[in-house]
């Protein structure tokens, strides 16, 4: 049987980000969207651009970097959402402007205070605005799954006579169950006169754990577009998951009759840097990406596994970009063996960032006995993480011991000088927090709170790298730090300078807002 197309829209970078504590900054942003852009994703939703300066110039820049996938930018139905939205976009080689109204009773009474027919009359001036800037319009029935199919109905005719191309039917707040949204779905498409002249697409929280089984069938009743995060992220118990929802179409095109055009490859790698950018780690069980996932410790399995994959596993590793040969690099590994493998591992390096990679690799080989995949997968990230940093950790010695105060003495580098400082704590990692925030001097003394310290090894043994996380709290706004050493000390004190470096930008930029 044929199979047909699904539109794969992510919005990792709008409502993804609106998790608590999952904020990016630009670079970060840029990044994730060209992740994305390499893994295939059809429609990229890059932010809420009337809602902050910020989310302004993040959309308007990625709107200017992609040029593969769509770049699509989020609008309530009013004008000024809407004209932020084609002014962010302006750039953009194939741009979507997504604007949304509520169409349920209790939020059309309560939060709009709007009658049904003002509703459907902002939302057809809202199109036909839409429509001056792009011919990609999506019109979202927010709360559809709460709201009245005559009613949808009515407000979807309109819409897509007003020149919506794509309409979308979200289950805002996760309140649905597969069998009842597949068919609430389908009800709409058939009760719609028009409904042939646009793609459906459903937008489905987790509140209740089943935005996937609600996405999956909301497919097979029709729609055509599904709107997911990586890693699931979002408001409050998140969205539906890209990783969940390519591989359940991929893997069960014999019921689903759906194919995708996700390259699978790059979802451990996408999947894995926004878990990094964000610091929300993955859990060990999640679905498709987890530690577990392609673990098997029952006897019974492992026996099934050796005789024949296919036993216990519907799905190949490789085919997500999990490294099975996961090969070994070493001090007398070159350059083009080093350039050749990191190909092989998607990262295309050349000039400087090449010859730092290398040089950070070298370093890793005298501290590491073997450099595996999943360590060179770490070094980049690490660099990535760190590119915008003003201040770049250069050396730590620490002094400690059972029942001694211990002694932290850092040397930072600012502007090709190396500063250096020493202090005091009750613990190893504490002196080197501390150290941090004396070097960079008395405005930033005590200015910052650590509310979230997690390390994690990269791969096996005593001389494994750690991957240390922190999250800062910084004028009420929280800052991730990405930071990545054999020693636990050093990969705190990189993971806390990282963090402190994103707050201190972000405070010169207020304070240059401020003066103009």
């Amino acid at each position: 049987m044929e199979q047909d197309k699904v539109v794969i829209f992510d919005t990792t970078l709008r409502d993804g980000e609106q998790s608590p504590g999952c904020s990016m900054n630009l670079t970060e942003k840029l990044a994730v969207a060209k992740q994305l852009e390499k893994l295939g994703v059809d429609v990229i939703e890059a932010g809420f651009p009337v809602s902050s300066p910020g989310d302004f110039e993040s959309v308007k820049m990625i709107a200017e970097a992609i040029t593969e996938s769509t770049v699509c930018g989020l609008a309530r139905a009013t004008k000024k959402d809407i004209e932020a939205c084609g002014e962010a976009l302006k750039g953009a080689k194939k741009a979507r402007i997504h604007t949304f109204i509520a169409t349920s009773p209790i939020h059309m009474e309560y939060k709009l205070k709007m009658s049904p027919d003002e509703v459907v009359k902002r939302a057809v001036e809202s199109i036909k605005l839409a429509k001056t800037y792009t011919d990609d319009v999506e019109f979202s029935c927010e709360d559809a799954s709460r709201s009245e199919i005559p009613f949808l109905c009515r407000i979807v005719e309109a819409a897509i006579d007003a020149g919506a191309t794509t309409i979308n039917l979200p289950d805002t707040v996760g309140y649905a169950v597969p069998w009842e949204f597949g068919k609430f779905v389908k009800a709409v498409i058939d009760g719609t006169p028009n409904s042939d002249k646009a793609v459906f697409s459903v937008h489905c929280h987790n509140d209740l754990g089943m935005a996937v089984a609600n996405s999956l069938d909301a497919v097979h009743h029709g729609a055509r577009q599904i709107e997911v995060a990586l890693n699931g992220i979002g408001e409050r118990a998140g969205n539906t998951s890209l990783e969940e929802i390519v591989m359940a179409l991929e893997t069960r095109k014999d019921e689903l009759h759906c194919t995708t055009g996700i390259n699978t490859k790059e979802i451990y790698r996408s999947c894995r840097l926004v878990s990094q950018t964000t610091n929300m780690p993955i859990p060990a069980n999640k679905a498709i990406i987890g530690r577990n996932a392609f673990l098997h410790e029952s006897g019974i399995h492992q026996d099934g596994v050796l005789k024949k994959k296919e036993t216990y596993e519907i799905m190949n590793p490789a085919s997500i970009g999990i490294s099975v040969e996961n090969l070994v690099l070493g001090k007398h590994s070159g350059r083009h063996a080093f350039h050749v493998r990191m190909k092989e591992l998607g990262f295309d390096l050349e000039g400087d960032a090449l010859l730092n990679a290398f040089e950070d690799f070298k370093k890793l080989c005298d501290r590491k006995k073997e450099v595996l995949d999943d360590d060179l997968i770490a070094l980049v990230d690490a660099q990535m993480a760190t590119a915008d940093d003003s201040y770049e950790f250069d050396h730590l010695y620490v002094f400690t011991g059972t029942d001694l105060t211990s002694t932290a003495t850092l040397g930072v580098k600012v502007d090709d000088e190396v500063k250096e400082i020493a202090t005091l704590a009750d613990g190893p990692v504490d002196a080197a927090c501390k150290a941090v925030e004396e070097i960079l001097g008395p405005q930033y003394r005590g200015a910052f709170d650590m509310h979230s310290y997690r390390i994690e090894a990269i791969t096996g043994g005593t001389d494994a790298q750690a991957e240390v996380n922190i999250k800062v709290s910084y004028k009420d706004k929280t800052f991730n730090g990405h930071g990545l050493s054999t020693s636990i000390l050093e990969a705190s004190a990189k993971s806390y300078l990282n963090a402190i470096n994103k707050a201190v930008n972000w405070d010169q930029m207020n304070h240059k807002k401020e003066e103009d």
